[in-house]
């Protein structure tokens, strides 16, 4: 069985990475700690932000019908 990625596994990587990578700045440089985590929790914050507002979970509102009509 095949495994294809999905753009959310993606977004899960980006935003593990880029936590990693300002962990690792803060490890090997002389940039605080606390500065380069900081930076990547931007990071990871506009990536979490693209996932929800720009490319959300649902195509359009009749996606969000389907659920409620599903409800009742």
């Amino acid at each position: 069985m095949d495994y294809t990625w999905q753009y959310y596994d993606l977004l899960l990587l980006g935003v593990v990475a880029s936590m990693g990578a300002g962990a690792a700045v803060a490890a090997l440089t002389l940039v605080a700690a606390t500065t380069s985590v900081f930076a990547a929790g931007l990071v990871a914050v506009a990536l979490i932000g693209h996932g929800l507002f720009v490319n959300g979970p649902v195509g359009g509102a009749e996606d969000l019908t389907d659920v409620v009509e599903a409800l009742n």
